[in-house]
């Protein structure tokens, strides 16, 4: 009898020290710090400044562009308005139905609606008209760049490229090539070399192609890091500036710097009170002085980088 007594009472301490063992385990590994959390936890401060904001009178504002002289454009429902580089308005036309997105090339200015293209001189005058192309059609951003326009038609799917003329030379989007566009944020940019830069929103990247229709290269990803897209359909809007790309977010309303792989380099805004659903249009000739029209309260904001 006393052997059982001293049997179970040795196996109650084994299994009290083997217990100790694992508790003690435990409580020293989550107390070892973690790579993955420090590096969450670091904050980077937003590097700009908003040292001007313009209120639109016009119309209810949607899109904005500058030209490389400095000459800011701005386009809504259903307007184009002109601003000198100290922001003082030169002249404004009434289009034929709402501008949804702008692009400026020399002395034309290219104004998109959801179906057409409206060509207005820098006088303020409407030179032509293209389109419709397609029925169902929802473009949502235009891009010029040496002998092409491109346009991005959030409601087919599909980025056109055109002559100057405006005929189609080539499309992406159809075929094997289909591109997941779940809302109608759907930007495109030409570049140097024969480029084109889509955003294809619902992988949340920034795909390169040439003009041609055929695919090379991407960048981005799901997430809340800096140099991740954060929630649906993003990037929303973006651009190509000499340090590579700026982009603006919706759902975390934020605008910030990548380089030319698609690293981060800086925040313009982040901290902000833009509407988080609202993501805000912009446009840059020089990656110095950066436009983006809210198009929540019809203001332009002009931002500096701090010194």
């Amino acid at each position: 009898m006393n052997k059982k007594l001293i049997a179970v009472f040795s196996l109650l301490v084994i299994l009290t020290f083997i217990g100790y063992i694992i508790v003690d385990t435990v409580k020293s590994g989550s107390s070892m710090p973690s790579e993955t959390t420090a590096e969450e936890e670091i904050e980077y401060p937003d590097m700009w400044n908003v040292t001007k904001e313009i209120t639109v009178t016009d119309g209810s504002l949607k899109a904005v562009t500058v030209s490389d002289i400095g000459e800011v454009f701005a386009g809504g429902n259903a307007f184009v308005s002109c601003y000198d580089t100290a922001m003082t308005k030169k002249w404004s036309v009434r289009t034929p139905s709402s501008v949804t997105a702008l692009a400026i090339d020399g002395d034309t200015l290219y104004a998109a609606s959801a179906e057409t293209i409206f060509l207005i001189g820098t006088d303020g005058k409407i030179i032509t008209e293209w389109g419709p192309y397609e029925a169902n059609s929802f473009i949502t951003s235009v891009s010029v760049y040496g002998d092409h326009v491109a346009f991005a038609d959030a409601g087919i799917k599909r980025i056109f490229i055109l002559e100057k003329d405006g005929q189609v030379s080539a499309m992406i989007g159809h075929a094997d090539a289909s591109l997941i566009i779940p809302s109608p944020y759907f930007d495109v940019a030409l570049g140097a070399g024969n480029l084109l830069y889509l955003a294809n929103t619902g992988n949340r990247r920034i795909e390169t192609w040439t003009t041609g229709g055929k695919y090379l290269d991407a960048f981005g990803e799901a997430g809340t890091a800096p140099d991740a897209f954060c929630g649906c359909c993003n990037p929303a809007h973006f651009i190509i500036v000499p340090q590579g790309f700026i982009t603006a977010e919706k759902g975390i309303n934020r605008i910030k710097i990548l380089d030319k792989s698609g690293s981060f380099v800086e925040y313009v805004s982040a901290r902000n009170d833009f509407t988080p659903g609202v993501p805000l249009d912009i446009a840059s000739s020089d990656g110095i002085t950066i436009y983006a029209a809210d198009s929540e309260d019809s203001r332009l904001y002009v931002f500096r980088r701090n010194r």
